[in-house]
């Protein structure tokens, strides 16, 4: 295995790790890179390159064994680990991402959320109580906490997280409309559902103008016209 891995092989570990999944409730054994890129819409060179980055995992003539890979790529991905989460904002998102069945399955276990709404405080989700954000450093020193989720406007969101870091957390899901500044030895992963969103319109905007200029021209995309 590599000493540094490439942040785009890294981002690309669950979506194997998920048709993997998909394939052992397929009764599938043994797959091709081929088969493999076939199915995910990427070229079998990019899988071989991605898995051989720790180590292959391949057998020439023979593909891959899908229970094994499954289970190499799950541990690469710590799902054989549990994880304690805390998720700071129990608003919309916050209970949702607490009522997320398939956490538990990939080994995270949330713990704890954190608000400053009295209306939601006092409750619990998913088994998850729901204490005031005052309360945070106390809960910290207390118990141990693996990743922190913010769920918060921006400018609370870097208040929290500076207090965080001052707790000793190491990692923070960030779904907080702002790029944190935290200290180096702390890992973000930042979640901007809006760019998301934004990156699909830009899509459908693109695929629409394309079709429209089609119509318009008559250009079929093979050279010839239409009519």
């Amino acid at each position: 295995m590599k000493d540094k891995v490439s942040t785009a092989v890294i981002q690309r570990l669950p979506r194997y790790y998920r048709y993997l999944s998909d394939l052992l409730e397929e009764n599938v054994e043994r797959i091709s890179s081929s088969d493999l890129a076939a199915r995910m819409h990427v070229t079998a060179s990019q899988i071989r390159q991605d898995l051989n980055t720790f180590g292959g995992f391949g057998q020439q003539g023979y593909g891959y064994h899908v229970p094994h890979l499954h289970a190499e790529i799950g541990k690469l991905l710590g799902i054989d680990q549990q994880k304690y989460l805390i998720i700071i904002g129990a608003g919309n998102l916050g209970q949702a991402l607490a009522n997320y069945q398939n956490f538990t399955k990939r080994g995270f276990q949330v713990k704890a959320l954190f608000d400053i709404d009295p209306e939601v405080i006092g409750r619990t989700i998913q088994g998850a109580q729901v204490f005031p954000l005052e309360y945070l450093e106390a809960y910290l020193e207390k118990n141990a906490i693996d990743i922190a989720t913010l769920t918060l406007p921006r400018d609370r969101a870097i208040e929290v997280a500076k207090r965080l870091c001052r707790c000793g957390i190491k990692a923070i899901w960030n779904f907080a409309h702002t790029d944190l500044q935290v200290d180096e030895d702390v890992l973000v992963e930042n979640v901007h559902l809006s760019e998301s969103l934004m990156q699909l319109s830009y899509r459908m905007i693109a695929a629409r103008r394309k079709q429209k200029k089609t119509e318009e021209t008559g250009d079929t995309g093979t050279g010839e016209r239409s009519d």
